[in-house]
């Protein structure tokens, strides 16, 4: 206590005298260490040693988590030192050729995503991938409540969600994107509303309709990733005929009762479509809707968390992603396998390209 009452004395004192930081800091590192050479080189019993603890532990664990504190403060005024430099070079370059253009990030958005920054797999570069991205996700349910606020929590800069239902009382036990005062409301504004609140810096497009065969191309066109959380099959395979048409990654998952299934199809770049996978729909009553079977509250979060993980890996070109392969995953025991999934010769919708 007595060595916690010096170092305040020293710092305030420090302090009315204008003496720099620098050396303010300085003298509090002297302080600690002479307190921990005390610990290190005196006896147990010496009142020095029992005056400041008996023990040389917490203060070296008080100058890990100071240490910690200034690495992260370090780290943040660099994210933004080359933000700054990098405003500055576009201005520059920009001189006499109209008007310079806006920095990639506002101060605001720095501080907001500088975790996202700090990954050595992601940084500046990564976000900003994030942020030029244009992501589809067709269903505001239960996959699309969590895959919605994490596409929107990690900054990806347009976002576009299409269904047509509306909130009901039942929704709620899982599709923790709406609220109990937005039941009737359409689900595509109810998540607008969540996300725009969780982020104001992202671009949210809401299409209150059923996508159809008429106007998927067209709404595709407008992006660069397409994900899936529908929970019938007549959506899932228009989803992947037009994606698979227009060169568009699909990342599809599904969901019932304890277990769930996510992979990515992209025939284009070296995977199968979702077609290729499966061929045929099952029998009718093989394969129960959620509404038939039921559902464990936690799953879709489970799952959808892993669609948004999957589309920031794939957006950002971290890590492997699960092209030609599919991700199973068993909540009631606690297991989870991963599958290799490959081309089928003679696919109707992406012809086997790489079977």
């Amino acid at each position: 206590m007595q060595v916690l009452l010096l170092a305040l004395v020293l710092f305030a004192v420090g302090t009315a005298l204008k003496v720099p930081m620098r050396v303010r800091l300085g003298m509090l590192a002297l302080l600690w260490l002479a307190v921990v050479i005390g610990h290190l080189l005196l006896p147990a019993t010496h009142p020095l040693r029992v005056a400041n603890g008996g023990d040389a532990r917490p203060w070296l664990v008080l100058a890990m988590a100071v240490l910690a504190v200034w690495a992260y403060r370090a780290g943040l005024r660099r994210l933004r030192s080359r933000a700054a430099t990098a405003a500055a070079a576009a201005a520059t370059t920009a001189a006499g050729h109209g008007p310079a253009k806006a920095p990639p990030f506002s101060e605001a958005e720095l501080g907001r995503y500088a975790r996202h920054m700090m990954l050595r797999e992601i940084g500046g570069p990564g976000q900003r991938r994030l942020k030029d991205a244009k992501v589809l996700v067709i269903g505001a349910g239960g996959l699309g409540s969590p895959l919605l606020l994490y596409l929107a929590a990690a900054g990806v800069g347009t976002i576009g969600v299409i269904d047509d239902d509306l909130v009901e009382g039942s929704n709620l036990q899982r599709q923790v994107i709406h609220t109990d005062a937005r039941i009737g409301t359409p689900k595509v504004f109810s998540a607008q509303m969540q996300m725009e609140a969780l982020n104001p810096f992202i671009t949210v497009r809401p299409y209150h309709r059923r996508l159809t065969e008429a106007d998927a191309g067209a709404l595709f066109a407008g992006y660069d990733l397409v994900l899936d959380g529908t929970d019938n099959f007549d959506t899932r395979y228009l989803a992947n005929r037009v994606a698979a048409r227009q060169g568009t990654p699909l990342i599809a998952a599904a969901i019932t009762q304890w277990e769930g299934q996510i992979a990515l199809y992209d025939p284009v770049r070296g995977g199968p479509c979702y077609e290729c996978v499966f061929p045929e729909r099952p029998a009718p009553g093989l394969v129960p809707s959620c509404a038939e079977a039921g559902v464990v509250a936690a799953l879709p979060g489970v799952m959808g968390s892993m669609m948004a993980l999957e589309a920031i890996k794939l957006l950002t070109g971290a890590g492997e992603g699960l092209r030609g392969a599919m991700l199973i995953y068993d909540g009631l025991y606690a297991e989870s396998r991963r599958i290799t999934t490959r081309s089928r010769t003679g696919c109707p919708v992406c012809g086997g390209m790489h079977g």
